[in-house]
């Protein structure tokens, strides 16, 4: 047997057993068509072909197929040639359009290789994702007679692919979607600044940043924000994300300072999830109440370069708690605070508040005959307008407060008895302007002051306030000659 049959032979074993599916094909009658079509005055052959389909049917009923390999019948579940060469309309279906209108395009551009990512099928209709790879064989060029077809099976690694696409589009569909505020944050910065803070042998991180303020400052400018979603954008007032990150000095100021010392702390010693409730700012500067969870994510322990921010918007709720606590110490109708916090507040200048304490209890006169007479909304205006005077009478650490239905209670803390004179004179005169605004309905004021002396208990110089007060309400009626009842309708 001569060199040249052994080799022959070799080559036909190696197409016959390569662990690819192998085609040849003769494409002669192809270049036959592109050669009457250019002469015809076609130059954009994929145009012409994507607008008459029957030209590419025409293309591909001129392919024939010479010789295919073991792994081709394999790959396909043909018995042999002539069963796959029957069955090509099973194997092709329109799935296969584009991708070899795209494969024609390339041969007619001059080129003698070509290659396309296509969707065959199995003679039992199973979908194969292939990557298809054709050359025209050296000595062919001319006519195009002899081209081989390698046909890879990817269909594993496209179905992993497109899982990895869907789970990917799930993730940011769920990142772009959450109904809370989402940052992807990257804290590499601010990790090497801790890190050299501890090798210079720093120990006590809160001490350290007690005495270097500014370190915390430098910490918060190595944050590099990466993305925010669309629930950022909303609850931040911000147009798009250019303008939010451009204006981050506007959300975190003012309280955020205290909040992230407390971050940093908690990083320092290890806490990679965080929860805080803390304060931002949106860009029209509405002050924003968020629940702040922070965690480094998983593989980034080390760097600290990807981290998830979500802020979740508890302003609402805030503004719910300020109002319970505010009506738990308040008088809704006056606005003075209420007898509870006037039983705690006197409670803790007994413990540890300054001394003396000086203590006006004030009585509203003809509230009753207000309420009886004239209704309960004329008394109930007594009331507000006695709380207006008391408003703006005394600030903290004084308090006041409505002790009865016709009652107040006037605290002042490191007040002597000179001092308390001096709010009864003052108290005296804003009740002179109120009548002014309201000539319909005088304003009065029985008061007794007390100012405690040593070893005092508060609740002895409530007491004797309250006892001075009787008397001068006492004296009020006597030298008004009236009862209480006409007091209020004189």
């Amino acid at each position: 047997m001569s060199a040249v049959s052994v080799a022959s032979d070799d080559n036909a074993k190696m197409f016959d057993l390569a662990p690819v599916s192998l085609w040849i094909e003769d494409y002669s009658d192809v270049k036959a068509l592109f050669e009457r079509w250019q002469a015809q005055g076609v130059d954009d052959i994929e145009t012409f072909l994507l607008a008459n389909p029957d030209r590419v049917r025409e293309c591909s009923q001129n392919i024939r197929i010479l010789k295919v390999n073991q792994k081709t019948l394999s790959l396909f579940g043909a018995r042999d040639l002539d069963h796959l060469t029957l069955s090509l309309g099973l194997v092709m279906r329109n799935d296969t359009f584009k991708s070899h209108v795209h494969e024609l395009a390339q041969l007619w551009s001059g080129q003698t290789h070509f290659s396309s990512h296509t969707v065959n099928y199995t003679l039992t209709g199973e979908r194969l994702d292939i990557q298809l790879h054709g050359t025209v064989l050296p000595g062919h060029e001319e006519r195009w007679d002899r081209v081989m077809i390698a046909i890879e099976d990817v269909t594993e690694r496209e179905g992993a692919r497109q899982r990895l696409a869907s789970s990917e589009n799930y993730a940011f569909g769920l990142f772009a979607h959450s109904p809370v505020s989402l940052w992807v944050e990257d804290f590499s910065g601010v990790k090497r600044l801790l890190d050299d803070v501890r090798q210079r042998g720093i120990e006590d991180f809160r001490v350290f940043t007690n005495v270097h303020e500014e370190f915390v400052e430098r910490c918060m400018n190595e944050i590099r924000v990466l993305d925010v979603n669309g629930r950022t954008l909303e609850l931040f007032a911000a147009p798009d994300k250019e303008t939010l990150l451009r204006n981050l000095p506007q959300v975190f100021r003012d309280e955020m300072g205290p909040h992230f010392r407390e971050q940093l702390i908690d990083l320092w010693d290890g806490r990679l999830f965080q929860q805080r409730e803390v304060v931002n700012y949106a860009l029209d500067g509405t002050k924003l109440h968020l629940l702040l969870q922070f965690s480094v994510l998983p593989n980034h322990e080390r760097d600290w370069s990807l981290v998830q921010v979500a802020l979740t918007d508890i302003t609402a709720r805030k503004k719910a708690e300020a109002y319970l606590e505010y009506l738990g110490t308040h008088d809704v109708l006056t606005r003075t605070l209420n007898r509870t916090f006037f039983v705690d507040e006197l409670n803790r200048l007994e413990r540890k508040g300054t001394q003396p304490v000086t203590i006006i209890i004030a009585d509203l006169n003809g509230l009753k005959a207000a309420n009886d007479d004239l209704g309960h909304a004329v008394g109930d205006a007594l009331l507000r307008r006695a709380g207006e005077v008391f408003g703006s009478l005394v600030e903290k650490p004084a308090s006041v407060a409505r002790i009865g239905g016709d009652e107040f209670a006037v605290l002042l803390p490191g007040t002597d008895a000179a001092g308390g004179e001096a709010v009864l004179a003052a108290l005296a005169e804003l009740i002179v302007v109120n009548n002014q605004y309201y000539p319909e309905l005088e304003l009065s004021l029985s008061t007794g002051i007390a100012t405690s002396r040593p070893g005092d208990r508060l609740e002895q110089v409530v007491k004797r306030a309250d006892m001075k007060m009787l008397h001068a309400k006492r004296t009020y009626y006597l030298q008004n000659n009236l009862d209480r009842r006409e007091a209020g309708a004189a």
